[in-house]
């Protein structure tokens, strides 16, 4: 496994696409972002048509906001493991 850029933290995966499941598996799924990060959900938060679930990845805590029906659909709950997957195309700072 690979560091993700810039956080030292391993990568399942190698060039090019990297896998959520088991490589063999039928039904491993495949996505170009490189920035995987996996961990345990230790919250979730429903609010009117948005979640927040935060993941915990080794001690530090990333918290991703999806809709209710992404996390009713995947089944999410506290406790179970889960992978932050990050792709973007810009990062903003405020001040």
């Amino acid at each position: 496994m690979r560091p993700a850029r810039g956080t030292g933290l391993p990568v399942p995966g190698a060039q090019g696409y990297n896998t959520l499941h088991d490589d063999s598996s039928e039904d491993a799924m495949k996505v170009s972002a490189r920035n995987q990060l996996s961990g345990r959900i230790t919250k979730i938060v429903k609010g009117a048509t948005t979640s927040h679930v935060s993941i915990d990845i080794g001690g530090k805590v990333i918290t991703a906001s999806i809709t209710n029906e992404a996390v009713d659909d995947l089944g999410l709950r506290v406790g179970e493991a889960a992978t932050a997957i990050i792709k973007a195309s810009d990062v903003m700072v405020g001040v």
